[in-house]
């Protein structure tokens, strides 16, 4: 419980999962390096620290974990995954990748894209339409799961395990044992199509990555099982709740900001900058958790080395020090502001950007002509309860004609 008196920010909380952003004005105010006794953390609120701590891999160290329970723990996770890394290694590995998620190979990508949404959004029932379960959460890990290489009849598999695994009951920290399962099924699935595409390699992300090479110490490698494993257990699951997350926060937002939505009903040009706007106002990854390597002092609080620390990004893109009327959703906003931190910043920030951003403006189209006009049933509104990603897990409305 949040008082006048007493600053709480939890990150397992009912008031967390319903919308922190009364809590994030007072850490940003009041306590801009915020101390959590009970979970002994650190949490980094406003916007020139957070962005600074993205930059700064070597006092804030992405190595020992992404979420709190992985950092807490003082070792390094077994898993291989670009996101667990610091430079060197990451810059060998971001390097590799890098070459999936070139502009010409995003583009490459449109008629899947556009393909998939349309598939979903042409069942959807005007009378009766769930923007989340009926279309959110459905095409987005369709189309990260073709470019993996999963057959068909895994692919919403995929994202059924992903919410398993980030799940979490209120003042619940470590995966559940459901989770654990959930991934070692996702661990499992992956590990059997590897083996089947050295036999029999195929125009897929898993073939190319399996005929991949790094260099490390300027000798070549290609990588291992585990690490394709890993790699592709991040990228389903961020490549499905990131937009998934964006498209449920769409639909609530624009329904509190009708004028906004006026404005892209009147010029389709504008969706692009309401993608960004809806990243930066609702952001779908809230935070960021890295180890500090130092002992390092801001704003008269010392972080001792060893230590948890929250990049809040999503406080970071609510600071009015940064940006011009922060709290009011606007997207005709001057963009050149500051950095929008929705998707990290520095060596971390996100690979798949771009193809959230194309997904997002192409989701966005399609809801504007399928229900021009609609009423959000808010009784019927479901929030998710999960570490790291914030949003919707039911959003049904109405078209209205």
């Amino acid at each position: 419980m949040t008082t006048a008196s007493q600053l709480v920010f939890d990150p397992f909380s009912e008031e967390f999962f319903n919308g922190p952003w009364e809590i994030y004005r007072r850490m940003r105010e009041e306590a801009p390096v915020y101390y959590n006794e009970e979970y002994d953390f650190y949490a980094l609120s406003r916007h020139e620290d957070v962005a600074a701590a993205y930059k700064d891999w070597e006092t804030f160290s992405s190595a020992y974990g992404l979420d709190l329970a992985m950092v807490k723990s003082g070792e390094p996770p077994m898993i291989k995954a670009i996101i667990l890394m610091d430079p060197p290694e990451h810059r060998q590995m971001r390097s590799l990748i890098n070459k999936v998620f070139t502009p010409r190979a995003i583009e490459a990508l449109r008629p899947l894209v556009v393909e998939t949404i349309d598939k979903y959004i042409s069942q959807a029932n005007p009378e009766r339409f769930d923007v989340v379960q009926d279309f959110g959460a459905l095409f987005p890990v369709e189309v990260i799961t073709t470019m993996l290489g999963v057959p068909p009849e895994y692919r919403q598999k995929v994202r059924e395990w992903t919410d398993i695994s980030l799940h979490r009951e209120p003042g619940q920290m470590d995966m559940s044992q459901e989770g654990l399962q959930a991934i070692g099924e996702t661990f499992a699935l992956y590990h059997q199509l590897i083996q089947e595409r050295r036999a029999e390699p195929r125009d897929d992300m898993f073939s190319r990555l399996i005929a991949a090479e790094i260099e490390e110490d300027g000798v070549k490698r290609r990588l291992d099982d585990f690490e394709i494993t890993s790699f592709a257990t991040l990228l389903g699951g961020a490549g499905a709740e990131t937009v998934t997350k964006l498209i449920g926060n769409a639909a609530v937002t624009f329904a509190r900001f009708p004028d906004q939505w006026q404005k892209l009903l009147e010029d389709r040009s504008k969706i692009p900058a309401a993608v960004e706007e809806l990243l930066r106002y609702e952001p779908p990854n809230h935070y960021n958790v890295r180890r500090s390597m130092r002992e390092v002092t801001l704003h008269g609080v010392t972080i001792p080395e060893g230590k948890p620390v929250f990049l809040l990004g999503a406080s970071a893109n609510r600071d009015p020090e940064a940006f011009t009327d922060a709290d009011t959703f606007d997207i005709d906003r001057d963009r050149t502001e500051a950095q929008n931190l929705a998707f990290g910043y520095g060596v971390h920030s996100c690979l798949g950007a771009a193809l959230a951003r194309m997904e997002g403006a192409i989701a966005l189209e399609r809801l504007l002509n399928f229900m021009p006009r609609y009423e959000v049933l808010w009784d019927e509104c479901k929030r998710v309860a999960m570490q790291n990603v914030a949003g919707w897990e039911r959003v049904p409305v109405r078209v209205v004609d």
